[in-house]
C-alpha cells in the first residue's frame, strides 16, 4: 500500500514520528494502540507495536494509519504487560514495509525491540562500522543501526548497554526500547525531540512523544524525560539514570511549537496552544496591516490567528473549511481531481471573505507550492486584498534532525527574498515572524534549534549530504 502525494501536501514540514512505551499489569499493546492513535498526526504512513509477556516479544506492524495497520484481531496476539509502539512518516526515504518500526531482533541477551523518533547525523559512519563487523542490515533506517549497536553493546543489563552506546550517537533520538522484562526510554543530550512520561491509572507507567497521548491514557504525574536521561519501566516501578550530560546548548525543535505538536501538548514546560497564540500576537506587532478580517489556514495556525486578531483589534473569523482526511487517503485521485490541488483539501466560507481585506495566517512557507493557490482561493471568494502573515521566519536551510523540510534547492526562501516570495504567491503583502520575535513569544533566549531558519546547526552536519539523506535514507 502506498500513499498518494498531493500538491496541497507539499508546502508544510512533514511530521516526524511518534513513539509510545507502556509498562502495565496487562493489555499493554491495547494501551499502546490508543497512545499511537493520539500521535497519529506525527506520522500517517505506517504503524507498529511490539509487546512482551515477560518471555517473548511479539510484533505486528504494517503500512497505513494506526487504525488500518491494526484492523480486526491484529492486537489479539500481542499479549503482555509491556509494549512499545511507533507511528511513522518517512522523512527521507521510500515508504517501504522493511522500514516500518519497531525493529525487533534476537540477541544473545534475549529479544530486543527499538522504536525511534529523530535522525542521527553520523549514521553513515556507524553503518560502515557495523558492516565491517559483519552485521546484516535489512533496511535503510538509522533506527535499525541503533537497534544493532545496542544489541552488540557490552553491559550486564539493557540500560547499561544503552548507556555505553548513547555517547556514540550524534543527533536527534527519542527512543523506546523493549526487552522481555522491561521498557526503556531515552532522549538525546541535545533534547531535539520531545519525550514525556506519566503514571497510568493502574499504577504502571507510560512514555510518549507528546503529553496529550499520556493524557489520553489517563496518566498523571506527567513530566518531560530530560536530555541525556534513561528511564526504565519495569512492572509498577521506574528507575532513572542520567547517562549522558545534557549539552550546554540545548536544541529543542522550535517546530514542535509552530506546527508539529497537538495544541494540547506541553513542550519545554510551555502550553503549545498558548505558545502559538503568542506567536500570533508577536506577528501582529511586527507586521501590522490595515484589514477587515483575520483568518487561519487550519489547524495549527488557528491559535496564532486568534492571537493576531486580539493584538491587532481586527476581527477573527474562519475562512477555510478543511477536509482533514484528504491528506491521509490511500486512494489516488484522478488526474482531473489532482489538478484541483488545494481545493481537494480546502473550501471557502465566501460570506466571511467577500468584499473584505483579508489577513491569512499560516504556520510556514516551505516550497511555496500551496500559498499561491490558497491566496487565489481567497481572491476568488471576493476578497479585495489578501495579506499573508507567517508565524515563523523564512525556512532557507534543510533539517538534518528528523524533519522533512526539503532540500536547499526546494526551499523557496533559499532562492527568493521576502518581497519576491510575496510576488510569487500573489499576496498584497507578506510578513514572516523574525527569529527574535519568535523566541520572545516562547519566552526563551536560547535552548532551541533554529537551524532551518538561520543555517546555524547545533552539531556539525555535512551540508552536501542533504539531498542524499532526504532521498536515500529513512529517518525514524
Amino acid at each position: 500500500m502506498t500513499s498518494s502525494t498531493h500538491s496541497s501536501d507539499l508546502d508544510q514540514p512533514k511530521e516526524e514520528c511518534g513513539v509510545v512505551g507502556i509498562s502495565a499489569n496487562s493489555d499493554a499493546a491495547r494501551m499502546a494502540f490508543f497512545g499511537l492513535y493520539a500521535l497519529q498526526h506525527r506520522g500517517q504512513e505506517a504503524a507498529g507495536i511490539a509487546a512482551s509477556d515477560g518471555q517473548v516479544v511479539r510484533l505486528h506492524k504494517d503500512q497505513g494509519l494506526v487504525s488500518q495497520a491494526f484492523g480486526s484481531g491484529k492486537l489479539d496476539p500481542l499479549v503482555g504487560g509491556l509494549a512499545i509502539g511507533h507511528t511513522r512518516y518517512s522523512t527521507t526515504g521510500a515508504n517501504s514495509e522493511r522500514n516500518v518500526q519497531p525493529y525487533v531482533v534476537e540477541t544473545m541477551h534475549g529479544p530486543l525491540g527499538v522504536a525511534h523518533n529523530g535522525n542521527l547525523v553520523n549514521t553513515d559512519q556507524l553503518r560502515s562500522k557495523l558492516l565491517e563487523r559483519g552485521a546484516g542490515l535489512q533496511s535503510s533506517s538509522d533506527s535499525e543501526v541503533i537497534a544493532l549497536m545496542l544489541a552488540a553493546s557490552e553491559g550486564d543489563t539493557w540500560e547499561e548497554r544503552l548507556a555505553n552506546v548513547m555517547p556514540q550517537w550524534t543527533g536527534a533520538f527519542s527512543l523506546v526500547v523493549i526487552s522481555a522484562t522491561k521498557v526503556i526510554a531515552a532522549r538525546d543530550p541535545w533534547g531535539f525531540r520531545p519525550l514525556s512520561m506519566g503514571r497510568l491509572p493502574s499504577g504502571g507507567h507510560a512514555v510518549a512523544s507528546e503529553t496529550g497521548a499520556l493524557q489520553t491514557l489517563g496518566c498523571d504525574q506527567i513530566r518531560e524525560i530530560e536530555p541525556g536521561e534513561i528511564v526504565v519501566l519495569q512492572g509498577q516501578l521506574t528507575r532513572s539514570h542520567r547517562v549522558v550530560e545534557p549539552k550546554n546548548e540545548q536544541a529543542r525543535c522550535t517546530f514542535e511549537h509552530i506546527y508539529f505538536s497537538r495544541p494540547d501538548a506541553v513542550w519545554d514546560g510551555l502550553s503549545v496552544h498558548q505558545a502559538r497564540q503568542r506567536l500570533g500576537e508577536e506577528l501582529a506587532r511586527e507586521h501590522p496591516v490595515d484589514a477587515d478580517v483575520v483568518i487561519p489556514v487550519p489547524d495549527s495556525s488557528t491559535p496564532a490567528a486568534i492571537g493576531y486578531a486580539a493584538t491587532s483589534g481586527i476581527v477573527y473569523n474562519e475562512g477555510f473549511v478543511k477536509n482533514r482526511y484528504i491528506g491521509r487517503t490511500f486512494i489516488e485521485p484522478t488526474d482531473e481531481l489532482r489538478r484541483q490541488g488545494v481545493k481537494l483539501k480546502f473550501n471557502m466560507l465566501e460570506e466571511n471573505i467577500r468584499g473584505k481585506r483579508v489577513i491569512v495566517i499560516d504556520d510556514s512557507i516551505v516550497r511555496g507550492t500551496t500559498s499561491g493557490p490558497l491566496i487565489r482561493m481567497v481572491r476568488d471568494a471576493g476578497a479585495t486584498e489578501v495579506h499573508m502573515r507567517v508565524t515563523c521566519p523564512p525556512i532557507a536551510h534543510p533539517c538534518f534532525f528528523g524533519v522533512d523540510m526539503g532540500t536547499t534547492d526546494e526551499l523557496i526562501a533559499a532562492q527568493l527574498g521576502v518581497a519576491e516570495i510575496g510576488a510569487h504567491i500573489g499576496a498584497d503583502s507578506l510578513g514572516f515572524l523574525s527569529v527574535e520575535r519568535m523566541m520572545k513569544a516562547l519566552g526563551r533566549d536560547d535552548g532551541y534549534c533554529n537551524a532551518c531558519f538561520t543555517g546555524s546547526y547545533p552539531v556539525p552536519v555535512q551540508l552536501s549530504l542533504a539531498p542524499k539523506q532526504r532521498f536515500d535514507g529513512v529517518l525514524g
